[in-house]
C-alpha cells in the first residue's frame, strides 16, 4: 500500500464540517506528493488554490477525512485511506519531519500540509474502473491567474448568493443507492 500511495498523481479527499455537511476534493501532483510518513501515518501538502478552503475549513471543524486514490493506467484499482486529519503549517512539518523532502519548484511552494493517522485502508475494486491514457504535459504551478485556474467556467460569478435554509428539520437528499419502487420518478422529472 506504500508503494501505491508513493506513485499516485493524484487523491481525492473527503471532509465534512461539525454538522456534517460534506465535500470531497481533488489534490494532484507529482508521483510522491502524498507522503508516507510511517506505516499508519500519510500527509499531502496544500497549495494555494481557489480561495474556497472547503476541506482545510471542515478537517479544522471534523478531523474524519477519507482519502481515495485510483490508478486509472496500470493496475486498474484503488485504495480508500480513512482516519483523522489535523492541519500543520509548512515550517512547523518541516521542523517535525526533516527527513520528508520539500518541494524543489519554487513556484509551488505547500503553505501547509493535512497529516493523516490512518485508521483503515482497504482496497477498492477495479471492476468499474475505466481504464484511461497518460498524456503528459508540462504543468505551470504556482499561477495565480484566475483564468488558467479555470476563472469563472460554470458563469457562477453573477448567481445571487445562495442562502442554505436552517439545517433542523432539513430534508436529506435521498440516497439513489436504496430507492424502492417507483422514488427514481421523484428524482427525474418528466
Amino acid at each position: 500500500m506504500a508503494a501505491f500511495v508513493q506513485r499516485m498523481e493524484m487523491v481525492f479527499v473527503a471532509s465534512a464540517d461539525a454538522r456534517g455537511e460534506c465535500d470531497a476534493s481533488l489534490r494532484a501532483g507529482p508521483p510522491g506528493f502524498i507522503r508516507v510518513l510511517d506505516a499508519r501515518t500519510l500527509a499531502y501538502p496544500e497549495y494555494r488554490g481557489n480561495g474556497v478552503h472547503a476541506s482545510l475549513g471542515n478537517i479544522s471543524e471534523n478531523g474524519h477525512v477519507g482519502l481515495l486514490m485510483v490508478d486509472f493506467v496500470e493496475d486498474l484499482i484503488g485504495l480508500h485511506v480513512n482516519g483523522g486529519g489535523r492541519i500543520v503549517e509548512a515550517a512547523d512539518f518541516a521542523t517535525a519531519f526533516p527527513h520528508v523532502p520539500m518541494d524543489d519548484d519554487r513556484g509551488r511552494q505547500s503553505e501547509r500540509w493535512v497529516v493523516v493517522e490512518v485508521e483503515e485502508a482497504y482496497i477498492h475494486c477495479r471492476k468499474h474502473i475505466p481504464r484511461m491514457a497518460r498524456v503528459f504535459e508540462k504543468r505551470e504551478w504556482g499561477t495565480d491567474d484566475p483564468g488558467r485556474k479555470g476563472g469563472d467556467y460554470f458563469g457562477a460569478k453573477e448567481t445571487p448568493r445562495w442562502r442554505p435554509r436552517p439545517h433542523a428539520g432539513r430534508r436529506r437528499f435521498p440516497s439513489t443507492t436504496h430507492l424502492g419502487g417507483g422514488s427514481a420518478r421523484v428524482l427525474r422529472p418528466r
